[in-house]
This record gives structure tokens, sequence and C-alpha cells, in this order.
């Protein structure tokens, strides 16, 4: 079951500055079906992408240019539309039951490489991603240890050892790797072996990513194929990590689609370009749980935050577009999204966030500094990010906190998060589309121990009722613990979402739709 967040239809969106999401559709500039007269095939759709996405594989990885190519050379057994519609993609249709699910595949499925994508390749998959020692980027959410897949003729079943409510949601998301990239799969850093529309055909590091489209594809959701009226030839992403520069581009034609959030939406909106919409947790704060932090002590965490103007940071991260959150899961499906959170974020309160710090043995000198230092990371390619970090700082210290700010690059974010984890909290965001996915940097292993929660987060309540729901009888049950779950994160500062705001892919010259990040298969040039 899917619950949907609000009534609200988004009609802006982003690539991928933070791990951000949709909610429902898109505009009419990034809907295919609308005006076909007006397709023209051919030709190449150009995309910006804001860093270099390094490795290509799709098993594993956490960067965000990374994973918007990898719909590009890779497809999932289920397509889940900017309405949260599950609809049939290498399989034509599905069965399940609380414990298994069997997916028929649609005949004809070749690969990159020329071979053909069997139910028996399909099963090599989950048995590939269902292993801890391959750490993958869907172990542990999506996909977890007690499944086990098989294949009869082109039938794929898969089966959990343990009740779960969302295999269809899981399972049917998961991109599928041919043999040859299995057997190797360090061969898919620098190239793709899926069964996409499109494959890779040329890399220029640090500069363009090239794709090509194939023959005889045949496949595709809502019956897309090589030969579907609109489609471009070739997609090259290329990588341009200024803003300005990509309004530059969009504005003169040389770019089909682009992130654009700051202050230059405003020259794009003037020469009347479309745009599609995700939400994006953009004001979202996460905290460095270790114990050698500041911010390992939950007071600490309590009264940075009590002494945040939420609105007014809000404002100033959005650049005057904030959105209150309203869940912690934002990425189409959305799924136990409902109507509104269990938790409600807590007022201002300057005299009781003085208390927690006096309590957590930072008390205030004669001078008003209580030694309390606090590194604050944010993204120095998100234009709004450096404003909105000023005021926090500036509101710390009217407790006596000093706070250094860090513009990270690329390079930083790797360092910073994953290898010294010199840090205590920021605006770091997170974007999935499910609890399930969600825990999987919550509930999971710390990076120091190859897992994706690189907070070190402990959270012994949060852990119980993500547990009960992993097992949950039905989907209804599920999403009331999740629920549940999901409020304990925020009563224990685990996170703090700050701000959400709508943000804008813009196109020029083509429609597209973004569950997420681009569909491939859902371009059309426009005449």
């Amino acid at each position: 079951m899917t619950r949907t967040v609000r009534g609200v239809v988004v009609t802006t969106t982003a690539i991928a500055t933070a791990l951000t999401l949709s909610a429902c559709g898109t505009s009419t500039g990034g809907d295919p079906s609308a005006d076909p007269t007006d397709f023209v095939s051919g030709g190449t759709f150009t995309m910006a992408i804001n860093e270099d996405p390094g490795n290509l594989s799709p098993l594993t990885g956490v960067n965000l240019a990374q994973r918007a190519l990898v719909p590009f050379g890779y497809e999932s057994l289920a397509y889940i539309n900017p309405e949260g519609e599950t609809v049939p993609w290498m399989a034509e249709s599905w069965e399940e039951t609380g414990t298994s699910i069997t997916y028929t595949l649609k005949d004809g499925l070749t690969c990159a490489d020329g071979t053909e994508f069997t139910a028996e390749t399909a099963a090599a998959n989950i048995a590939y991603q269902s292993s801890p020692d391959n750490g993958t980027f869907w172990f542990g959410s999506n996909i977890t240890e007690d499944m086990t897949a098989t294949a009869d003729g082109n039938v794929l079943t898969i089966e959990s050892a343990t009740n779960n409510p969302f295999l269809l949601q899981s399972t049917g998301a998961v991109e599928m790797v041919c043999q040859a990239g299995l057997d190797d799969p360090d061969s898919l850093a620098d190239s793709t072996n899926g069964t996409a529309l499109y494959a890779l055909s040329n890399i220029e590091a640090g500069s363009a990513y090239t794709y090509t489209k194939r023959d005889g594809y045949t496949w595709g959701p809502e019956d897309v194929t090589s030969d579907t009226e609109g489609l471009p030839d070739e997609i090259v992403a290329r990588v341009v990590a200024d803003e300005a520069t990509s309004a530059n581009l969009l504005i003169s034609g040389e770019l089909n689609a682009a992130s654009v959030i700051g202050a230059d939406r405003e020259r794009i909106e003037a020469a009347g370009l479309d745009s599609v919409g995700i939400l994006n947790p953009i004001g979202q704060m996460l905290f460095n749980e270790r114990e050698d932090r500041p911010t390992s002590d939950i007071r600490v965490r309590q009264a940075l935050t009590l002494a945040l103007d939420q609105e007014s940071i809000g404002e100033l991260v959005t650049d005057g577009s904030y959105l209150p959150s309203v869940s912690l899961v934002n990425k189409i499906p959305l799924t136990c999204v409902s109507d509104g959170p269990l938790w409600e974020l807590p007022e201002r309160d300057l005299d009781a966030a003085a208390d927690l710090l006096d309590e957590a043995g930072y008390e205030a000198g004669a001078d008003g500094d209580r030694g309390l230092s606090i590194r604050f990371l944010y993204d120095g390619g998100t234009p709004t990010h450096g404003a909105a970090a000023e005021e926090v700082q500036a509101e710390w210290a009217e407790l006596g906190i000093t706070t250094e700010l860090v513009a990270e690059d690329p390079t930083g974010w790797s360092t910073d998060l994953y290898q010294t984890y010199d840090w205590d909290t920021g605006f770091i965001q997170l974007a999935p589309s499910s609890p399930v996915v969600l825990s999987l940097f919550f509930l999971g292993e710390t990076s120091e121990n190859g897992g994706y929660n690189f907070m070190a987060v402990e959270n012994p309540e949060y852990n119980a009722l993500a547990e009960e729901a992993f097992t949950a009888p039905d989907a209804d049950t599920a999403c009331d613990l999740w629920l549940e779950a999901e409020k304990e994160l925020i009563d224990r500062v685990d996170t703090f979402p700050l701000a959400d705001t709508e943000s804008p892919t813009w196109l020029n010259g083509a429609t597209l739709e973004m569950p997420g990040s681009i569909a491939p298969t859902t371009i059309r040039m426009l005449g």
C-alpha cells in the first residue's frame, strides 16, 4: 500500500543536489504524451549533472550523480510512474503473497552485449544482491539476506523467509545487471551492461558521458520501443558544476535539462521554459553520533535544534520557497507517507537550549563562550546553502556556540562523511522512496563496517519498531509501525528535517517524466 503525502501537485524538480524526491506528477513540460505531433525523433538530448559520477556501477555507491545515470543503462522489473503507480517493465505481470512474488518476464529481453536476459539471470541478480559479502546499494533495504530466487522458463520467483508486505515495491525497483556484469562487477565501473534502451558509448571523465540508443528494444514501460516517436538517438550527461553556467546553456538551447534552484532560476522562468518537479529535503540536518563528537549527546542535539528559527532558515535555504517537512520519505512511490507525520518539530526555545547545554557540561563562561565547537557541513555547489549556514552560525552564536562552516565539494563530502568522520552536523539530505530504504541509513551497519549508517546512529526504539515492521502481516500494519519508527528518529534528534522545497529541473526542447530521476524511455524531443 502507498499512502499519499498531500494534495499538492509538484510542478518543479531537481536532478541531484541532495538525495531528493517527487510528490505527484509532472508539469505539462514533462508529459511525454503531450502534443505528440510536435515530437521529433533522433538528435541528442543533453542534460547537466553537477559533479562527475566516477564509478558507474549500479551495484554499489551512493554518489548522487552516479545514481542519476544508473537508469540510462539499467532497468527494473517494474516501473513506478510519477503518480506512484507500479506498471510492467521487464516483467509483464506478477503475483505476490506475504512471503513470495512471482514475475513473468517479457519476451525478447536482450542485454547491451547482445546476450539474452533470462529469468535465470534475474535470479542471479537477486542472489548477488542478497549476499552481505557484496555490499550492494540495495542490500538490507530492498533486498535482504533471507531472500532467495529461482527461475523456471521465463518465470522468476523471489521468496522471503519472513513476511514482507512490500515485495513488489522493493524487488521490482532493483536495477538488473546482465550476466557478464555479475560475473565481472568491476567491469561496470566504466561500461554498462543492462537491458536499457540506451547503452554507454563514450566517457570523457570530468566532462561528459554519452549513451546511444539501441536497436531492437521492444519492452519499455507503456509499450515504448526503439521506434517510439520522439526518442533521441543519444543522451549526453555533461558535468556542469556551476548553476549560472547551466542556466546560460539552458536558455541558449545547448542543454535540454538541468537543475537550477538558486537565483538563476528567475532568468530561466523569464525565458518561459517548462520544468518537472521533485520534492527536495534541502534543509534536512543529520548528526554525527560517534562517541568522540559533541553531537553524540542527545542533549547537545536537542539544544542545537531548539536554538534554530526554522522558518527563517527555511526561507533562506529554499530561496523563499519554504515548505515544512511532513515525512522523511520523499521519493516516489512515497511508501507509507500519510497525510501528516506522527512527529512534530519543537518550537524555538533558547532558554531550554541553554539549560540542556549546561546539563551536558557546556556551561557559558564570563564571556558567554561555552567551549562548544560544531563543524557544520553544507554543499558549496548549492547556492542557498551558504546563506542559510551563516544564519545557523549566527543563531548558535547567541548561545555561545562556535560554528565552523565547511563548504563541501564532492571530494570533501566523501572524505568527511566516509573517511575521517570529521563533522558534527550540516545540511545533509536523504531522499528515500520508502521507510525500508530509509532504514538502510539508520538501522544498518556503520560505514566503518561497510554499511550506509555514516552517522553511527544507535536508536533502540527505532530498531525494534523497524524490525517489527519488516515482518508485519500486511501493508497497513507495516506503515503504522514505520510511522512510529520515524517519530523515534525525530524525538531522539537523529535527524532534523528543517525545510523542504520543490526543486525544478528545467527543460528546453524536450519533455520527460522524472519519478525521482530522469526516466530515459520517457524523453521526447520537440520540434
